[in-house]
């Protein structure tokens, strides 16, 4: 027995897949529209659940996105956006108080490393001078 030939329900579900996908990427560039937002590729293929090079296929709706992508200017970015006043005393005041601490840090380890110099000049001067009391004379 020939093995059965299932081709038109494959042509059929991939007819259905591609008209099901097709109207979730019409609906999301119409919603895009209604909510006056600038859209991208990327965008509306996530928000209609298909991939990105299927949505390039369809010419006629990337022409829709392009037009909302004119119609919608970008977000205006002219350099780092400035951060308020209240927020630079903050943050000064912030580097201020890490300063004065690192400052309190290197003080202290300076007194350790001192008293620790101090303790090995001493310990040497002793072992020096115990040495020479007890090496034997010549």
């Amino acid at each position: 027995m020939p093995p059965a030939d299932n081709t038109r329900f494959l042509i059929e579900a991939s007819k259905t897949w591609s008209k099901q996908a097709r109207e979730r990427a019409e609906e999301a560039v119409k919603a895009a529209a209604r909510r006056n937002e600038r859209s991208t590729v990327v965008g509306l293929a996530n928000a209609a659940g298909v991939s990105r090079s299927w949505l390039y296929t369809q010419t006629d709706l990337i022409s829709a996105i392009n037009q909302l992508q004119q119609r919608v200017p970008a977000p205006r970015r002219n350099g780092r956006h400035s951060a308020s006043e209240t927020s630079l005393q903050r943050r000064l005041e912030t580097t201020l108080e890490r300063n004065r601490q690192l400052r309190q840090q290197v003080a202290d380890l300076t007194r350790k490393l001192e008293t620790a110099h101090g303790e090995i000049r001493r310990l040497r001067t002793r072992s020096i001078q115990q040495s020479d009391t007890t090496a034997e004379p010549r």
